[in-house]
């Protein structure tokens, strides 16, 4: 089923007209565009620019998934998340950049990955794209933290961690959709 063909987007398109940097910062930018709806009516558009990030779900032999615990300061408090991180460049390979991020934060690598899709956790307000992988015959190794970062790490059944996303209890977008691709994938 193909619902973006281009006469479906030009009835839909929104053109801008202008454009204005209200914030230039480390990881976000942020933009007020001014835009002209498909009616023609103006509009405005405050919309956050991101490099693009990376997630993944390592699974071990037993089915046990290496997890993180970590304080999010938006939320002020700490949850579980999958292993991830930013872009360090536009045209970083994202591959490259997910070994790195599970490396570091873990200490673990993999001998196989599966690229498992691709997903814009917030596309009304932002284009940040995160693609997601599946690492598996993990071998443990040292962990290599960012001198600014700070977390747990632990290891959950993915049985569990599925249960956990379906009562509300893992909150995190990437983790969730990464934990219910993953037990689709692997038969559970």
């Amino acid at each position: 089923m193909d619902f973006n063909t281009q006469e479906e987007q030009n009835g839909l398109r929104e053109v801008r007209t202008g454009s204005e940097e209200i914030f230039n910062g480390i990881i976000l930018h942020v933009q007020r565009d001014t835009v002209r709806l498909p009616n023609g009516s103006p509009s405005v558009r405050e919309v956050i620019r991101h490099i693009g990030a990376v997630c993944v779900i390592p699974v071990l032999d037993n089915g046990d998934v290496i997890m993180e615990r970590q304080y999010r300061y938006p939320l002020d408090q700490v949850i579980l998340e999958i292993p991830a991180g930013k872009l360090d460049a536009a045209d970083e390979d994202r591959f490259s950049a997910i070994q790195r991020e599970l490396r570091e934060e873990t200490g673990y690598t993999a001998n196989s990955w599966t690229e498992i899709g691709g997903f814009h956790p917030a596309p009304a307000y932002s284009d940040e794209y995160i693609t997601m992988y599946l690492a598996r015959d993990l071998k443990k190794g040292e962990r290599h933290l960012d001198a600014d970062e700070f977390l747990d790490v632990h290891t959950v059944p993915l049985k569990a961690l599925v249960e956990d996303v379906m009562s509300g209890k893992i909150t995190d977008a990437k983790t969730q959709v990464c934990i219910l691709k993953a037990a689709r994938i692997l038969g559970l």
